[in-house]
């Protein structure tokens, strides 16, 4: 009979049911829940509240400061001292007047600006008494900006925020606009300094609570953050003044805000209310308005900051929750690990070593549920490993011994390649003619030979009768060893060409090698290039002619910085389609340079995007380095075409060659 047995779904099941309890902790949520509402209710509350304490706060200071101004603005002794402002009667009439106002501002500050001279007069209780002008406005400084916006204001006064640069502290004006009947003759009024203002309007509330003072196009007049207060009045108050619209993200909340100070003008005796996203947070902003000053208090309350509800008594009913779900999770634990865990853990040990290489390592007893299968089906993979494992050592000896040897054998053919390549490069070397060349042309000539790989296809020939010379440059198709067979080829196939034509025609020698090439290699049958480009030049010094022929191989000369190309045939030697080659006759021109270069150096893929030297690059070189000796343009072309080749790797075979007859 089978015996019965709680298997892996069993203990699984049996762990799930443990599980489940912490759904009680699902309570919590409706309790955060209310708590949210409770907050959003007495946050809502407390905004409007606080709205309107500040709003009475702002009013009674500020109220009692415009009235003081108000009746400053209206004495007639301030009014006859600024219709006639250099009499000096009403001068001190006037000056003894302001002193007695002055004793009753909160501040002991007043100033006085005159329309018809433009000076300001300035008083508290740091400025030494003078009845000269402290300065006079300037209708292009921003700073004084604020008087003439007044003064075109048609409204008798503003209130507004500023930083005074001549006394450097910054203070609430209240700018009265005196007048004689309907001329306006200047602006007085009375200074409040911000400092004590801004710690009992601003700094003394909660965190998380954010109060301002906005005018009616919400330019900011107070605000915890003085860098937000505008620090100069002009005329287009909402563009050149910082705006609360400023702090709000998004148009939809922008248009609430406006709506809801809208409605608290409309109605002055009640508190608007909005949410608006401000400062990256939602916040519930309260608004309140001051009729008789045109100022809108705002109250902003992050109600995730602010201290609206008292959470103390949630604290202990978090921890019973929290110690409630502890006990079901260390039942869930225990479970696991006596179950489950533990008999995973012994074969996790054993597999670890098996995938070390112990084999004969002892497995956990087999149990009689599902990790009992599972030991005992990895006991069998085990021993078949082991098995298959002890096959395969045998085989890797095997042919790591083979490949031993075999490597062996390819070292040593790669070393009689490297050899016999190099030993061909000398071979290829010593037949260039380097000696002639320094013979004939001595230090007015350079060769620069650069084959892509140790050998390459260009080679250069120079033949001397007497003072004249046949000189030139060949680029054989193909590079490394098949480039340097055929180099050799071409080489002989010239040397015939010169002793059959004689060296008195580069064209005649150019078509004689061109048919010794095709009797040679045209016949061959098969599919490989066999064309070659050259470049061959006669100097004649007693007729003092240059002759010039060339097959897809120009030469250029350079003198007086002018770079001149002289045109060769479009057909290689050796092609499918013969070509007609014809001799260039040219003077020879005493310090004129000439330059033969293979395509390997137009064609050397270089700077950003691989594209090749090209030959408007290469006449730029030749005419910026053609004052230099030629032994220096040769250092000076070779740098500048690694310069633009960079890490682009050589692509064919480079050769330059050039002269110079002195």
């Amino acid at each position: 009979m089978r015996r019965w047995r709680l298997g892996l779904r069993g203990k699984s099941l049996l762990a799930l049911g443990f599980t489940c309890l912490i759904a009680l902790a699902m309570s919590g949520l409706l309790g955060w829940f209310v708590l949210a509402e409770m907050r959003e209710h007495f946050g809502l509350a407390y905004a409007r509240n606080l709205t309107q304490l500040n709003l009475q706060r702002v009013r009674g200071p500020v109220s009692r400061e415009l009235a003081l101004s108000l009746r400053f603005a209206d004495s007639e002794v301030v009014r006859q001292w600024l219709l006639d402002e250099t009499d000096v009667t009403k001068r001190d009439v006037f000056f003894r007047e302001a002193e007695s106002f002055r004793r009753d501002f909160q501040d002991h500050t007043w100033f006085a600006a005159v329309a018809s001279s433009r000076h300001y007069y300035f008083r508290n209780d740091m400025a030494a008494e003078s009845s000269s002008p402290r300065g006079m406005l300037d209708p292009d400084a921003v700073k004084d900006s604020w008087f003439f916006a007044t003064m075109a204001d048609p409204a008798p006064f503003n209130v507004h925020a500023d930083f005074d640069d001549v006394t450097g502290v910054a203070r609430v004006y209240f700018n009265v606009v005196a007048t004689d009947g309907d001329r306006r003759i200047g602006v007085v009024g009375a200074a409040l300094d911000l400092a004590g203002f801004m710690k009992e309007f601003v700094a003394s509330h909660e965190p998380g609570v954010t109060p301002m003072i906005l005018d009616g196009e919400g330019a900011i007049e107070f605000h915890a953050d003085s860098n937000l207060i505008a620090r100069y009045w002009t005329t287009d108050k909402a563009a050149a003044r910082k705006t609360a619209f400023a702090l709000i993200e998004g148009a939809a909340d922008r248009a609430a805000f406006a709506k809801a100070m809208q409605e608290a003008k409309r109605r002055p005796e009640t508190v608007t209310t909005a949410w608006v996203r401000l400062d990256g947070k939602n916040q519930l902003v309260a608004i309140g308005y001051i009729a008789e000053l045109g100022w809108h208090v705002v109250s902003a309350v992050d109600l995730n900051a602010a201290r609206i509800v008292n959470v103390a008594w949630f604290r202990p009913a978090i921890a019973v929750v929290v110690l409630l779900m502890a006990i079901p999770l260390v039942g869930f634990g225990l479970a696991i690990e006596r179950f489950v865990l533990r008999s995973l853990r012994r074969l996790h040990a054993s597999a670890s070593a098996i995938a070390a290489g112990q084999y004969d390592v002892a497995l956990p007893d087999v149990a009689e549920d599902e990790i009992g299968d599972l030991t005992a089906a990895f006991g069998i993979m085990a021993d078949r490993v082991k098995r298959h494992t002890e096959v395969l050592e045998s085989k890797v000896r095997e042919r790591t011994a083979a490949l031993e040897i075999r490597n062996r054998e390819v070292l040593a053919a790669h070393k009689q390649i490297a050899d016999s390549i190099e030993y061909a490069c000398t071979i290829q070397r010593s037949v260039l003619p380097n000696g002639q060349l320094e013979e004939a042309f001595g230090d007015d000539h350079f060769v620069i030979w650069r084959p892509r790989d140790v050998v390459g296809g260009d080679f250069y020939i120079c033949h001397a009768d007497d003072e004249n010379c046949l000189l030139g440059l060949v680029d054989c198709a193909g590079h490394g060893v098949p480039g340097a067979l055929m180099s050799m080829a071409g080489r002989a196939a010239i040397v015939r060409a010169i002793h059959e034509t004689g060296p008195h025609s580069p064209a005649a020698v150019l078509a004689r090698t061109d048919a010794a090439i095709r009797a040679t290699l045209g016949n061959n049958g098969l599919a490989i290039a066999t064309s070659m480009d050259a470049g061959l030049v006669r100097i004649d010094r007693r007729k003092g002619r240059l002759l010039f022929s060339g097959a897809r191989i120009r030469m250029f000369s350079v003198e007086a910085g002018n770079v001149t190309e002289f045109a060769d045939s479009r057909r290689a030697l050796g092609e499918r389609r013969h070509g007609t080659y014809r001799d260039h006759d040219l003077e020879l021109v005493p310090g004129r340079t000439y330059y033969l270069a293979s395509d390997g150096f137009f064609d050397q893929p270089g700077g950003d995007r691989g594209f090749g030297f090209g030959k408007h690059r290469f006449a730029a070189m030749l005419r910026d380095h053609a004052h230099l000796p030629l032994r220096d343009q040769q250092q000076a072309f070779a740098a500048t075409l690694a310069r633009y080749q960079g890490d682009w790797r050589q692509r064919d075979d480079i050769t330059m060659l050039s002269f110079r007859v002195t």
